[in-house]
């Protein structure tokens, strides 16, 4: 009998959830082919089988939280699959011993009658075992019923999911006094409905995450604004031309990216983090831009932003955000960044205070471009396509003075892109 564990992920994740299962039992399955997939804090990965033959257990429903090297499938190394099962192992297992214990008991079947009729029902009940589906035994243990209270329609006795849905459903007075979660004590108002969704594995770790990066880092946030005229000029007369020799649209992530990597070279503490007592001054550029998926924040990293093109920029960005929407990023894709570019602005934010991705000791915030009045003398003004930025950074390692002027340094590269190509 063959065995599907949890592989090793990397050495950060040491578990993760059980997202879906991509066969069913009774398949036949060949080595490397993927089984289920698992989402863990950062990214979702596929397990693959590492032996071929046929499923005949799982040991683990989607939802369920499942640690590296446990096993969570069995299969028959010299099973041929049927591939027409959609019960589980052990139901299967039941079923088959129900069926066969009538011709294997034939003999004895006078003796045995008489046996049954002589034990209380009482004590019966409490030497069996109420047979149940996994999914039966795994809603009962979370809303606190006792598989021996649930009724069941199934002529072979097995306590199906629906039974019990079916039996929690019922007036409170026919049910067991057993402790009930109080989500179900509290009756819901029908002119009120609420609906409970457990939260995603992702969001559940980017909630921890930036509630420990607030409770652990001397958080501060400064603010500028850029006059955009520039750049967006620049972009109005390149784009063509661009798109039709790097086949990637331009648009302004490689402009804020190659502003900030400038940025980063005079004001290093931004380009740092915190080990102990220590400093870690980094001598690489390695920036993180935050993408927006349907299962939350993820932030994959464009490595060596000082050394790419605007091109290389671009395109890196395009694909790892195609990526994180397709579920396909990878945990290499994800980790090392130094630096975090976050734009709330492509969903209309004007200003914002960003979080800071720790351990990282800077984010910078863009927000929307919107016109405004501006003063270009005393006695003139016009309007101009206006964006606030926002520097979040812990201020145990960076002071006021370095903040600012990291901000003042980006907004002059970017009223003046021509000097971003001087910098780079």
């Amino acid at each position: 009998m063959g065995e599907i564990k949890v592989p090793e992920l990397a050495e950060s994740i040491t578990e993760g959830t059980i997202s879906e299962w991509l066969k069913k039992v009774g398949d036949k399955i060949e080595r490397g082919e993927y089984i289920a997939e698992l989402e863990t804090d950062k990214v979702n990965v596929e397990i693959t089988a590492e032996e071929s033959g046929v499923i005949t257990e799982f040991l683990k429903e989607p939802g369920d939280t499942v640690h590296v090297g446990e096993v969570i499938a069995r299969l028959d190394e010299s099973g041929e699959g049927g591939g027409e099962s959609t019960s589980s192992a052990p139901e299967a297992k039941e079923e088959a011993t129900q069926e066969k214990a009538p011709e294997a008991e034939a003999p004895k079947e006078s003796t045995t009658a008489v046996a049954t009729k002589e034990v209380p029902k009482e004590e019966a009940k409490s030497t069996s075992r109420t047979i149940a589906s996994p999914a039966a035994r795994k809603l009962a243990r979370e809303r606190g019923i006792k598989l021996d209270d649930v009724k069941t329609t199934d002529p072979m006795g097995r306590v199906r999911k629906h039974d019990i849905e079916s039996h929690e459903n019922k007036p409170a007075a026919k049910q067991q006094s057993a402790p009930q979660p109080q989500k179900q004590v509290q009756p819901q108002d029908p002119q009120k409905p609420e609906e409970r969704i457990k939260m995603t594995r992702r969001r559940q770790t980017i909630a921890n995450r930036l509630v420990e990066v607030q409770q652990t880092a001397a958080m501060l946030t400064t603010f500028n604004e850029i006059d955009m005229t520039a750049v967006m000029a620049l972009r109005k007369r390149r784009k063509d031309n661009f798109f039709e020799q790097h086949d990637v649209r331009l648009g302004f992530m490689s402009f804020f990216t190659k502003a900030v990597v400038a940025a980063l070279r005079k004001f290093p503490l931004l380009n740092a983090e915190i080990q102990g007592n220590e400093l870690v001054l980094k001598k690489y550029y390695d920036i993180g831009v935050a993408v927006s998926t349907d299962d939350g924040l993820v932030v994959p990293v464009v490595r060596d932003a000082d050394r790419k093109t605007f091109s290389d920029i671009e395109g890196d960005i395009l694909d790892k955000a195609k990526k994180a929407r397709d579920n396909k990023l990878t945990l290499k894709d994800l980790q090392g960044g130094t630096f975090t570019i976050t734009n709330g602005g492509v969903f209309g934010s004007l200003l914002s205070t960003p979080i800071l991705n720790g351990p990282q000791v800077g984010i910078l915030g863009m927000h929307k471009i919107q016109l405004r009045p501006v003063a270009i003398d005393e006695e003139r003004s016009e309007n101009r396509p206006m964006m606030y930025i926002a520097l979040s950074y812990d201020h145990r390692i960076v002071d006021g003075k370095e903040a600012v002027s990291f901000l003042a340094t980006i907004k002059d590269l970017l009223e003046d892109p021509e000097t971003l190509l001087l910098e780079g």
